[in-house]
């Protein structure tokens, strides 16, 4: 008894942050991570000595710390930045702290009357909170919801602190006139809703805030102010509080785009107006939209009322089928088509990709739609408990709550531990295997391969609910159209039918219809391949009636069908794959470009019924094999041309068909084309030279090198890319002649040679035209010679070459050369981009040339992506320009990838974090909704004339709900764009 003080005595001590650490992360290089610290400890004094001491009872601590040394740069960073700040974290009580925290910097938002003092003061507390919160989490000390919890608490504090900062000058300024100024939020009549993760309290850990700004017209305004403007001006400060990056970072970035028509609409909205929207014109994925709403900041009382509208908007007595479609068909915007085998764990994506955290949450959100109205229950907002709600009440089973649950906590963790490592907004795992090795580790994974089990064992329970919740739904809507197609009449009520699913030409898709159910065309001969495709029928032409253009994808079916050997297989395997059928489909009726290469060469689409289709991408090795067994066969050079054309358009059919699925991302889809090209050049450089030396031998010590420059030296090609190339080589000039029975002297030798190579890879043969070849880039342009001599190379880039061609040749790759010529190039490569350059020089000379090209091109079409102001052109200028100026210095900022450069540059100090948050994702955005296009249109991409499908793809490829969120979103990003292109360079273009 004589101890029972004492022990009530410690347990009335919270424990601090230290000793409540009970994990941290591997190591990849211990030994230069206790370096990094040891060198801390001694450059931070007392702070280190403190350190020291703490680390000293609590072994964890030192562990941990190093764990972020080698592992993150950002919260090692932010450690470093402030050793007296992480010391003081560890010896708190984390839970009272950050309490404390939020409450100090309110009150000091509201006292302050200066924006900036308020912005410093938000970025203080965001700063210190981010790295408690990643300590309680990395150190298991907070569990997913309590983490979720103190970031969503986070975003509502700087949210709250900001508007009432906002009221307050605006109360100063006589502009508003509050009933009660020491309540100024009540009665406002400005309310601000926290949406998606932040709505239910489940932020990620790097997450932009999605908030919706409503206004009452009504509001308490001086009689001289207009309402619209004000708050408009009001919402506009509160991002630039929140989201403007200054010395001491930002707090977060802030995304409005699901408001009311995004594309049309100011950034606050009226109240009426938006009653008005959503009654009239609303759709489900808004509805989905408002279950996880919540009023955070402003009049909440107003923003009650308006939640209490819109119940039955959002909240239906029921659900009848094709709503239930329309939610499956949300999903699948944004969700890869499902596929059968393997997931790629290099690059998937945790929250949009197969088994992800997207599709928890969909699984959740359609059940909540299904029954919500009827149960008020099934309205909560956050996804756990409504898990367990949806258990309780017998809509699922208590098992599939509970691994859908323990899945949706790994992969939240997963998506935490890939935004602590740069403070970025990804959800996608490292695309190679030692980056993903390394992040393995950090998240506590002895290896890239018990990470990789552990992550597909959780994938593929998400994906079997998922599926189960959702199967035969296709069939099932096919099945209720009630369509007949007798053998010897058509139908009236089925013609009718036809129409109203969007045919245009009803009678003659009956007709065809019928004929494939004869058996006539020659993949439908065979009483098993007619009795799969009979059960097919109906759901086929519900997918292909949502194409572009159905009568087309019919017609194009019928090609297919003309040209498949034994269909049996195949249908029966589409039958049980509804998913498939609907990629079918999309193939058919939105991919002209696609459906050219299916027509022609049905054989094609065995690779989408491979277990293996949705699994990695093959690498070069595996791509160089199979050509090479195919070209083994050739019999003839026409052959072998064929077979390198089957082989390239093959894989190109492949590429799109992922891009089109959802299922690579387009820095994924752009290495392919190229490693694509990459294999097909070198195997072509291969048999010219040698069929070329049995004519005219070879000179003595002759080398050739393959040079691609653009977009394949990038790695950045979709599906219409011209391969941009420059042929360089060297030999001994003391015996210049070949030695085959018709020598050829030097540089008519390799002139001839080059040719020759052009030719291989441009030539039409039976199986088409592979590539398109452009030499533009060689020294002297078209009035150069077609290959180039390396001396001549080094002379012209190091005297006589413009500004431009040096910005192009920081794009050069060696695609095909002997090991030793290889080298020799890419030195001479090197050599050129090293010089020394004087920045304002070339500034002047890339802002020049980019208005040059508006000249030419025109900059005002906002959906022309490469050229439009603010569009791709002014991106890969910005990373060029700064590989020209920093590269003397600096060559490690040097890299043919626009996205890679920009990260260094960022890295590296060149490139101010604002900008780099504005290029990159800005890069990604283009390259993606370029994929989308390149294989769907042959021509120019008007948004008026085109279909609802190819508008779902892109909306898909951007991760946005719908297209008019993209416009205003793609306007938003162009014109940040251009403003980082000034900033950059120092001048408009």
């Amino acid at each position: 008894m004589a101890n029972q003080p004492a022990a009530i005595a410690v347990e009335a001590r919270s424990a601090t942050l230290a000793e409540r650490l009970v994990r941290a992360p591997l190591l990849v290089d211990a030994e230069a991570a206790r370096a990094v610290v040891d060198d801390w400890i001694a450059e931070a004094g007392e702070a280190g000595t403190a350190f020291a001491g703490i680390a000293a009872a609590h072994p964890l601590v030192r562990a941990l710390t190093e764990a972020l040394a080698d592992g993150s740069p950002y919260l090692w960073e932010l450690i470093r930045r402030d050793p007296a700040c992480f010391v003081r974290l560890l010896d708190r009580d984390p839970e009272a702290h950050l309490r404390e925290r939020m409450s100090q910097t309110f009150r000091a938002v509201s006292q302050s009357a200066d924006d900036a003092e308020v912005m410093r003061l938000l970025r203080r507390l965001k700063a210190e909170a981010a790295l408690l919160i990643a300590a309680a989490d990395i150190g298991g000390v907070w569990p997913l919801a309590q983490v979720t919890r103190a970031l969503s608490d986070l975003a509502d504090t700087a949210v709250r602190a900001a508007v009432r900062h906002l009221l307050l000058s605006a109360m100063r300024a006589g502009k508003l006139v509050p009933r009660d100024p020491d309540h100024i939020e009540e009665h406002c009549g400005y309310v601000v809703f926290a949406m998606g993760k932040g709505g239910a309290h489940e932020l990620n850990y790097s997450s932009d805030i999605d908030l919706i700004v409503f206004y009452d017209p009504a509001a308490p305004l001086a009689p001289d102010i207009e309402p619209g403007p004000q708050f408009v001006r009001m919402t506009r400060t509160l991002i630039k509080l929140l989201q403007e990056r200054n010395g001491e970072g930002y707090v977060f970035r802030v995304d409005l785009r699901l408001r009311p028509d995004p594309a049309s609409t100011q950034v606050a909205v009226s109240v009426p107006a938006a009653l008005d929207y959503y009654e009239s014109v609303g759709q489900n994925w808004e509805r989905a939209a408002f279950i996880k709403a919540r009023p955070v900041a402003g009049d909440l009382a107003l923003g009650g009322l308006v939640l209490k509208e819109l119940t039955p908007f959002v909240w239906r007595k029921y659900l009848d089928f094709a709503t239930l479609a329309d939610v499956h068909a949300m999903k699948r915007q944004i969700h890869a088509y499902k596929g059968h085998g393997d997931i790629a764990v290099e690059g998937h994506n945790v929250k949009l990709g197969r088994g992800g955290i997207r599709e928890i949450e969909f699984f959740v959100q359609t059940q909540q739609l299904i029954a919500g109205g009827r149960n008020p229950g099934l309205r909560g907002r956050e996804t756990l408990e409504m898990l367990d709600a949806l258990a309780e009440g017998g809509w699922i089973a208590p098992e599939a709550a509970i691994e859908l649950a323990r899945a949706y906590r790994f992969l939240r963790e997963v998506e935490h531990r890939l935004q602590m490592v740069a403070d970025e907004q990804t959800h996608n795992l490292p695309s190679d295997r030692p980056a993903l090795e390394r992040f393995a580790r950090f998240l506590g994974y002895a290896s890239r391969d018990a990470f990789a089990h552990a992550l597909l064992a959780e994938l593929n329970v998400v994906q079997r609910h998922y599926g189960a919740l959702f199967e035969h739904a296709a069939l099932r809507a096919a099945e209720q159209r009630g369509l007949t197609f007798p053998p010897d009449r058509d139908d009236k009520e089925t013609l009718d039918k036809l129409g109203a699913m969007g045919f245009r030409t009803p009678l003659e898709v009956s007709t065809t219809v019928r004929r494939w159910l004869s058996g006539a065309p020659r993949g439908l001969r065979g009483e098993a391949a007619r009795s799969h495709f009979a059960q097919l029928v109906p759901m086929l032409l519900d997918q292909l009636a949502a194409a572009e253009n159905p009568d087309a994808a019919v017609l194009a079916f019928d090609h297919f069908l003309a040209g498949l050997h034994g269909g049996a297989r195949l249908f029966a395997l589409l039958n049980q794959n509804p998913d498939l059928v609907a990629l079918v489909g999309l193939l058919l009726g939105t991919a002209p470009r696609l459906a050219d290469i299916l027509a022609a060469h049905p054989q094609v689409m065995d690779p989408l019924i491979d277990p293996a289709f949705f699994g990695a991408l093959p690498d070069a090795g595996r791509l160089d094999e199979e050509l090479e067994r195919s070209l083994a066969q050739a019999r003839s050079d026409e052959d072998f041309l064929d077979r390198v054309r089957l082989f390239g358009q093959e894989h190109m059919f492949l590429i799109g068909a992922r891009i089109l699925s959802g299922t690579v991302s387009a820095v994924q889809a752009g290495d392919a084309f190229a490693g694509l090209a990459d294999v097909v050049i070198k195997a072509l450089h291969r048999s010219v030279e040698a069929s070329f030396s049995r004519v005219y031998g070879r000179i003595p010590k002759g080398e050739s090198a393959v040079l691609a420059m653009g977009k394949l030296g990038g790695r950045e090609m979709t599906a219409s890319s011209d391969l941009d190339l420059i042929v360089i080589y060297d030999f001994d000039e003391a015996h210049p002649e070949s030695d085959g029975e018709r020598s050829l002297y030097g540089s008519q030798y390799f002139a001839r040679f080059t040719q020759r190579l052009i030719n291989a890879l441009t030539t039409q043969t039976n199986h088409g035209r592979l590539y398109e070849v452009d030499m533009r880039l060689r020294p002297s342009g078209r009035s150069g010679p077609v290959a180039t001599s390396l001396a001549a190379f080094r002379d012209y880039q190091r005297s006589d070459a413009w500004t431009w061609e040096h910005m192009a040749l920081t794009r050069a790759r060696v695609v095909s050369a002997s090991p030793d010529f290889a080298r020799a190039v890419e030195q001479a490569i090197r050599a050129v981009l090293c010089v020394p350059r004087d920045a304002k020089t070339i500034a002047g000379d890339v802002v020049e040339m980019r208005r040059a090209i508006a000249t030419e091109k025109g900059d005002g079409d906002r959906w022309n992506l490469k050229y439009v102001a603010g569009g791709l052109v002014d991106i890969e200028f910005v990373a060029q320009y700064l590989q020209l100026v920093h590269a003397a210095k600096t060559p490690a900022i040097l890299d043919t990838s626009t996205i890679r450069v920009l990260e260094k540059a960022a890295r590296l100090g060149f490139l101010a974090v604002e900008d780099a948050e504005v290029l990159r994702p800005a890069a990604r955005l283009y390259h993606d909704l370029t994929h989308v296009l390149r294989l769907c249109l042959p021509g120019a991409f008007e948004p008026e004339k085109a279909g609802a499908g190819l508008l779902a793809l892109l909306t898909r490829a951007a991760d946005v709900p719908d297209f008019a969120t993209l416009e205003a979103h793609l306007a938003e990003t162009q014109e940040r764009v251009r403003a980082s292109f000034v900033r950059v360079l120092g001048e408009e273009p």
